[in-house]
């Protein structure tokens, strides 16, 4: 007998089910405060079925994290994919990426300042956001390859910095980015342009 060819599709399909439940939870409420009780009753499924598919919280937490990075990088590189200059680049990913958490009420609860912030703990112990976050530092130009990783956590603690404590505007968030970001990221372009 050949088994159950589908019971991974059904499976990806009932994940997807639950994180969409937990996203219209954390839509209407800061994401540090929704439980798994919650999100069963949300998802129309048992607590039981829930840790089968999530084994606690975290998990269920990390796999939401994960889903929405890989749609918010793909949404960012289309909006820069024409976008040459490292310099633009970098500055106009930054605050695409700041704009469309902003947007998004089921990202925004996750930096909210009345609870625990719990964005900033994800975005820092996220592999996928570490990975996506250094692939756009590679997209950026030639890199000291050991710089990498580095430079992408230190651009991910700028972004949760900026998404608990945004500046005044887009324009002062820019400007900021064009003093100490850019200089830092991309040493090399700093003294080759001047800035916009």
């Amino acid at each position: 007998m050949a088994g159950d060819w589908l019971a991974a599709q059904r499976t990806e399909v009932a994940a997807d089910r639950i994180l969409d439940a937990a996203g219209e939870l954390f839509a209407s409420k800061e994401a540090a405060t929704v439980g798994m009780h919650e999100i069963a009753s949300a998802a129309g499924c048992s607590r039981a079925t829930l840790y089968r598919y999530f084994e606690n919280r975290e998990a269920l937490y990390t796999a939401f994290v994960n889903r929405e990075s890989y749609r918010l990088y793909r949404e960012m590189t289309d909006q820069i994919t024409a976008i040459r200059d490292p310099r633009q680049r970098l500055i106009e990913g930054m605050l695409s990426s700041l704009r469309n958490v902003r947007q998004s009420p089921t990202l925004a609860s996750w930096f909210a300042t009345t609870q625990r912030p719990i964005g900033g703990e994800m975005a820092e112990q996220s592999q996928v956001i570490s990975a996506l976050t250094e692939a756009f530092v590679i997209s950026l130009g030639p890199d000291d390859t050991d710089l990498v990783a580095h430079r992408a956590r230190w651009l991910v603690r700028v972004m949760t910095s900026l998404l608990v404590f945004p500046g005044r505007d887009e324009d002062d968030e820019r400007s900021m980015l064009e003093e100490f970001v850019v200089p830092t990221l991309l040493p090399a372009h700093t003294a080759d342009q001047p800035a916009s």
